[in-house]
């Protein structure tokens, strides 16, 4: 290169045209989606489910849990692949694990290995969400990832709450039924492959690795027993507990080795130099009560409307629209705008302040809430987190050098994934222990209308019925009370993150830049 070469024409002269980018996100945004709605199709599936397949009440939440912790404990696993390997060989991979488990899901016989192919299903979503963004960065600058950032948020939204939706009218539809809940996610991950065979292409660099088998054991031992915990706690046992004090204890423990583990690993899974970046630091603290918010509220909406309201499976999930909607719409404006004008912090600051609005607004909610106010309430908190969600992905990879992009974005992914299981896990703990509660008091014994199993309310005289909605009404608002003030720990989160222009280079330009860097010295 001479003295006169423009400093950026050796690293773009391989970018990925307009054209090719928008084919190749063709492939991962379908991909995105499946995986998304493979944690969120069952949610009004799940009464005929457990009936059908004579589940317990435990089961009902670890359906859900089991692949939301498979998901949450191999993201970093496959965000340190992504570093090392190809990316698209590992991305279709990942999405080849869950055609798998979705396989064995709709064909299931019993409960048992129902569970076994959600965790199979978990561990194939948690590559193609972590490694969806890496590719994305590796493709797209930062300065133009805001537009292509806002339509992920927009279909990691949408698949998370037209879920339901889409699995009340599967589950409605005599000729389908809930098997299709599972099977219905096949014939588009298997497009999502052939599409990026066809269109992703990005070099692979390969070079002698060693990858951290023991920090990864840990991070998912710790990772998992404190889920595990936290689904348990309230149910099987008291929060203040002897099991409580030996699974905290033990999964705090395996954590600490984790991270000893890590700061000896020559290719630590989760590099703690990650955290040297107060933005990154941030962003994921802001990560785990997005999770907490977005899943921990919207899971158990679903039951509200059919048990609190006395909707269909099919009305239930078209009540979740106004939040689809209102996440769409503030996802893809907010990240248009940051690419026209290069600015984001703003967005996490008003996105965290308006989900904290919208939580506060839910604490309201009754078995007598007209539908209209319902539906503002639930646009509220889809614009906060629509603003807040991919957003933050955004400022922590403009963060960091190009070698930790993978790792970086899926320590992301990870935490927000972990927080979703734990406000499924513990919000749910907090929402059974309030109905138990409720029924005590106005039955006379907590087993008046089922603290461990769910109320069939076609089945229930007026009189009852009337007492269960309003038992279920107040419960749901106890729930978003406790989740307000998480909520706006975001707040305070994205308040101490520093604005940073955006870079004009993608993910590969980066590398490219760095490596010549780190060659002339």
């Amino acid at each position: 290169m001479t003295a006169t070469a423009p400093p950026d024409k050796p690293e773009t002269a391989g970018r990925m045209t307009q054209r090719e980018v928008v084919q190749a996100l063709s492939g991962l945004l379908i991909g995105m989606f499946v995986s998304i709605l493979a944690s969120t199709v069952v949610a009004n599936a799940l009464p005929r489910i457990i009936a059908d397949l004579n589940g317990s009440q435990s089961v009902y939440t670890w359906i859900v849990t089991a692949e939301l912790l498979a998901m949450t404990a191999t993201v970093p696993l496959w965000g340190k692949m992504a570093d090392l390997y190809s990316k698209k060989l590992l991305i279709q991979l990942s999405l080849g694990l869950f055609v798998a488990g979705s396989l064995v899901a709709g064909f299931t016989p019993n409960v048992e290995i129902l569970l076994v192919s959600r965790v199979i299903q978990g561990v194939g979503a948690g590559g193609m969400t972590a490694l969806s963004m890496i590719v994305m960065a590796a493709m797209i600058p930062p300065r133009e990832l805001g537009r292509y950032s806002g339509m992920f948020g927009a279909v990691f939204g949408v698949g998370t709450i037209a879920g339901p939706l889409i699995g009340g009218v599967l589950v409605d539809t005599s000729w389908l039924g809930w098997r299709w809940c599972f099977l219905v996610g096949v014939p588009f991950s298997l497009i999502a492959i052939a599409l990026l065979q066809k269109t992703l292409h990005l070099p692979v660099v390969k070079r002698e690795v060693k990858i951290d088998w023991l920090g990864a054991l840990l991070i998912t031992g710790g990772v998992s027993t404190l889920l595990i915990w936290s689904t348990l706690a309230g149910d099987k046992f008291d929060w203040a507990s002897w099991q409580t004090a030996a699974m905290v204890a033990g999964g705090l423990a395996l954590l600490a080795l984790a991270v000893w583990a890590e700061s000896k690993a020559a290719e630590p899974i989760i590099p703690l130099g990650i955290f040297r970046h107060r933005t990154v630091t941030l962003t994921i603290v802001a990560s785990i009560l997005v999770g907490v918010a977005m899943f921990g509220g919207t899971v158990f909406l679903s039951q509200y409307f059919q048990i609190s309201l006395g909707k269909t499976p099919t009305v239930a999930g078209l009540m979740g629209l106004p939040m689809v909607f209102g996440l769409l719409v503030s996802s893809t404006v907010a990240g248009a705008l940051i690419t026209k004008y290069g600015r984001w912090k703003a967005y996490l600051v008003a996105g965290a302040v308006v989900m904290t609005t919208g939580m506060l607004l839910l604490s309201t909610i009754g078995a007598d809430t007209s539908v209209v106010l319902l539906s503002v309430y639930m646009a509220v908190l889809g614009i906060g987190v629509g603003l807040l969600m991919q957003n933050l992905v955004l400022a922590a990879q403009n963060e960091v050098p190009a070698t930790e992009l993978g790792a970086t974005t899926s320590a992301l992914t990870f935490f927000r994934s972990m927080g979703g299981s734990i406000g499924v896990s513990a919000l749910g703990a907090v929402l059974s222990h309030r109905v138990s509660t409720l029924f005590a008091e106005r039955f006379g014994t907590p087993d008046s209308g089922g603290s461990t199993e769910v109320p069939d309310i076609s089945t229930l005289p007026p009189e009852v019925l009337t007492v269960v909605q309003d038992i279920y009404g107040t419960a749901t608002s106890d729930l978003f009370l406790v989740g307000a003030p998480i909520a706006f720990l975001a707040v305070i989160a994205v308040l101490f993150i520093k604005e940073k222009p955006l870079s004009e280079l993608s993910g590969e330009e980066r590398a490219a830049r760095e490596q010549a860097a780190a060659s002339a010295h």
